[in-house]
């Protein structure tokens, strides 16, 4: 599994922050987290993903330059020579610029990506085509104040990038895998009082038996559902839901979605 870091973030920053690895190591997949690109102020790590037009920053000439595709493609085939890959169980996944990247290796590099969830990061591209349907998990809180679920500018995001909505990224993929366009919904136990509640909504019967699964965070923020966040940080981005882990919800559909 491609873990994809946030926007200004780092591999290094990310793995406690996610905590895949620990997932890992209770199922038995191999995490991987590689860095973007970017620079570092002093020692700290600020690396981003050209995902396509619509992600932070939007049209920087030096990003859009960024090969990130062919990159992870390189990355897939390095770590195929070091440990053991089953070339039909490759997928990719990660949060808000991290997810918008996920996209467009969907897209790009549905070839070798089998299945992908993107966290708060929608499309960032006006399209997508990708060679054989791949099936997409979305997690989004309705609250989201960098990348709003509704689409537009989020107040958190210095950049104004104007961004797809979360419906949008749907339903793109929707039509892309040849999924039902009416999903089926259903609700999460509701089990932590933590002003937050989820809502399954899954497109399905696509080509190859691929899905489009809508996981909406209701009251969520610009979060990793199932992971802690300080009082201060919670200010900031919003709650993240204690209902749900995304880490569990991800591993079961890449586990029921290999490639075919």
């Amino acid at each position: 599994m491609v873990i994809l870091h946030g926007g200004g973030s780092s591999a290094t920053q990310w793995m406690p922050f996610c905590g895949m690895n620990e997932t890992a190591d209770r199922h038995g997949f191999i995490a991987v987290y590689p860095n973007g690109t970017g620079k570092k102020i002093e020692s700290y790590e600020i690396y981003g993903w050209n995902g396509g037009p619509r992600r932070p920053g939007g049209d920087k000439p030096e990003q859009l330059q960024v090969d990130d595709v062919g990159f992870i493609r390189a990355v897939i085939d390095d770590l195929a020579t070091v440990v053991s890959v089953d070339p039909k169980r490759v997928y990719a996944c990660g949060m808000s610029m991290g997810g918008i990247m996920v996209y467009r290796l969907a897209s790009e590099l549905s070839d070798r990506i089998a299945s992908a969830a993107s966290i708060a990061g929608p499309m960032g591209m006006e399209t997508c085509n990708p060679r054989r349907p791949v099936p997409l998990l979305h997690i989004h809180g309705t609250e989201d104040p960098a990348v709003p679920f509704g689409g537009g500018k989020g107040p958190l995001d210095p950049s104004g990038t104007d961004y797809h909505s979360v419906q949008f990224s749907i339903d793109a993929w929707v039509e892309a895998n040849g999924c039902d366009g009416e999903p089926v919904v259903e609700r999460l136990p509701d089990t932590e009082d933590d002003g937050t509640s989820a809502v399954r909504k899954t497109h399905g019967n696509g080509r190859n038996g691929s899905e489009v699964v809508l996981i909406e965070i209701q009251g969520g923020g610009h979060t990793w559902p199932g992971r802690e966040f300080g009082p201060e940080l919670k200010k900031i981005v919003g709650p993240s839901s204690k209902d749900v882990s995304a880490n569990e919800l991800i591993w079961a559909f890449f586990e029921k979605h290999p490639m075919k």
